[in-house]
């Protein structure tokens, strides 16, 4: 029994830090550089593999990453996926209409109009043109 099913409750720390830096688009190498001298990729690697982490190392990262301290302790994938999957499979039919009705065009029928409004546009264009061109003939 792997330590994942022995503790469901249980938060990783370490892996938290390193999903929140990636969708910050951070390497480890740039987490390094940020939080000094004494930091190295690989250590940020060994911190991303601890379960818990230091308070102090926990700010530090935090602040860096401009996420609140809590949201690395408290975040939890399994939980966010549960919320998004009951947000977005819901069979409350107000939410599935709305989501029918905003995308019910054909776009070959959107190009088609498109091209028909610029074929009139030119036509007002060039008949414009031919009026100029009379009234500098009448001169």
């Amino acid at each position: 029994m792997n330590s994942h099913t022995e503790k469901p409750n249980q938060v990783h720390q370490g892996r938290n830090i390193k999903r929140f830096r990636e969708m910050l688009g951070w390497k480890q190498e740039a987490l390094a550089y940020a939080l000094g001298e004494d930091w190295s990729q690989k250590r940020i690697s060994l911190l991303e593999a601890k379960e818990t982490i230091e308070e102090d190392i926990l700010a530090q990262v935090a602040a860096i990453l401009k996420v609140p301290v809590e949201s690395i302790k408290n975040f939890d994938e399994e939980a966010a996926i549960n919320v998004i999957n009951t947000t977005f499979n819901s069979h409350d039919n107000s939410t599935s209409i709305a989501y029918q009705s905003t995308f019910n065009f054909n776009p070959i029928d959107k190009i088609v109009e498109l091209f028909e409004e610029k074929e009139k546009l030119y036509e007002q264009l060039l008949a414009s043109e031919r009026e100029k061109v009379e009234i500098l003939r009448n001169k």
